[in-house]
């Protein structure tokens, strides 16, 4: 016997999965702000030292954009879908484990700038993590579209439109993690010019 696809049949309800992937959410867009901290010593030049944190500031404002937007992405396909499913389910905890795992890369961006090589190492270490939001985050909603988990009354031109809208920053992100190995800031300000994008409203013509 075949199984249904009908999402009321078989399942279950994503409002526990959804309270728990905005506590994630919000505890790791605020942990990012704990690695921002002042050298030793700075009092004694304060203006130098506080600028002198630039890599840092351009890692947790990135960082910052890229949660932002996967969890804007996180809500449209929640917000789509009728009912999970365990694969479903496993996909999220997946996500939400590349997303706290983001303070760390940024942490490391902010520190290696000044150091050639480790600063390769961090930025390539930075650019998988987003990849790796970037691309799980487009699983769960090809996985809810392929498994009949997305309501009824959402219409095949709106899917589309949402998974056009989770695909192109994939390219984006690979293209930049090689860019990196050679000029590691100007991807991590690719990098945010992607969240900042992501950010940005869908404008939909009917």
């Amino acid at each position: 016997m075949v199984d249904s696809p009908n999402p009321q049949r078989r399942g279950f309800t994503t409002d526990r999965l959804e309270a728990f992937s905005d506590g994630v959410f919000a505890i790791a867009i605020t942990l990012l702000v704990l690695e921002l901290s002042l050298p030793e010593g700075w009092l004694d030049d304060p203006l130098t030292a506080f600028l002198g944190l630039w890599p840092s500031y351009l890692a947790y404002v990135v960082s910052f954009a890229t949660i932002g937007a996967a969890w804007l992405a996180h809500t449209a396909v929640t917000n789509r879908i009728a009912r999970g499913d365990t694969t479903f389910a496993r996909l999220n905890l997946l996500l939400l484990l590349v997303v706290s795992f983001l303070t760390f890369p940024t942490s490391l961006v902010g520190e290696a700038v000044r150091a050639e090589d480790a600063e390769r190492v961090a930025t390539t270490i930075f650019g998988l993590n987003l990849f790796l939001v970037a691309v799980i985050t487009a699983l769960m909603w090809r996985h809810a579209r392929h498994h009949g988990l997305v309501r009824d009354d959402v219409s095949d031109d709106e899917a589309a439109v949402l998974t056009q809208r989770l695909t192109p920053s994939l390219w984006g992100y690979l293209a930049l993690i090689a860019v990196g190995l050679f000029l590691p800031v100007v991807a991590v300000i690719g990098y945010l010019a992607i969240g900042l994008v992501l950010l940005l409203p869908v404008r939909r013509h009917d």
